[in-house]
């Protein structure tokens, strides 16, 4: 396959095979259908033009953030097969990139969000440094500059695996600065720091075999009582998913669905 794939138009979830909204699939006992897919590298790139420059006064004059609503993000969790591996609940604080200084040690992952942006992910590797994929290039630059006016969280506990030692994750992340384009093995930041993180090859690019059945489950939550699943045959294809609910919202996703499932009724009062 490569490290580069053409650019595909967006999906929406009229393409997608999927189940009941209410995560049941009426007409048939067994797994839900799944869908596999090919994604574009660096979901981040869409929505960040000036960030190259890494001048936060330009940043402001020039594409003036919207304040992140954390009310707009989607609760979900993420299976393989039946062990959840992650999970993310609404309500997680957000802080200034000079808060976030101060909370920070080597080894965190850092999540900064905007409304109607994709996260951008970065490791901290001291120093008042992190190390971020963006624009198709790992770079090392100060926390507050890759910040870009946004706010950010510590979000370490997301991904369920086990952490490797903080001077191994600095190192990881640290080894890989300059590469870019076909020398990269991962897609978007939250995928090379999560890789940074945990070692697990199934952040990388053709990490995993895409063959046989989906064993990654994307579970939406909306409320208490609804909830919508789609399957993935790797957890790359399914974060690339994860990430562009995340940059639409989660009004946009309930949108889709009704669309595509024809149950406005059903979902209309989801809150």
């Amino acid at each position: 396959m490569g490290n580069q794939v053409e650019k595909l138009t967006h999906l929406n979830y009229a393409e997608v095979p999927t189940s009941d909204p209410n995560g049941i699939d009426p007409d048939d006992d067994g797994p839900r259908i799944g869908v596999s897919y090919i994604f574009s590298n660096d979901d981040d790139d869409d929505h960040d033009e000036h960030v190259d420059r890494f001048s936060s006064e330009n940043h402001r004059d020039n594409n003036e953030e919207k304040p992140f609503d954390p009310q707009d993000e989607l609760e979900c969790s993420i299976y393989y097969r039946e062990e959840c591996i992650y999970e993310r609940s609404t309500g997680a604080a957000t802080h200034s990139a000079e808060s976030l200084l101060n909370k920070c040690r080597p080894g965190d992952l850092l999540e900064f969000v905007a409304t109607g942006q994709y996260p951008h992910w970065a490791v901290y590797i001291g120093d008042f440094q992190v190390v971020h994929l963006h624009r198709a290039e790992i770079k090392n630059n100060f926390l507050t500059d890759v910040s870009q006016g946004k706010r950010g969280r510590i979000v370490n506990g997301l991904y369920r695996y086990r952490a490797l030692p903080p001077e191994v994750i600095a190192r990881n992340a640290l080894d890989h600065v300059g590469s870019r384009d076909r020398e990269l093995y991962w897609r978007n930041s939250e995928c090379f720091a999560a890789w940074c993180r945990f070692g697990k090859r199934e952040f990388k690019i053709g990490g995993e075999i895409r063959i046989g059945k989906q064993p990654y489950r994307l579970k939406l939550h909306f409320s208490e009582k609804k909830s919508h699943v789609l399957e993935f045959q790797s957890l790359e294809d399914l974060v690339m998913e994860k990430r562009r609910n995340d940059q639409i919202g989660k009004d946009a996703v309930m949108q889709e669905l009704a669309n595509h499932l024809n149950t406005t009724q059903d979902i209309k009062d989801i809150n």
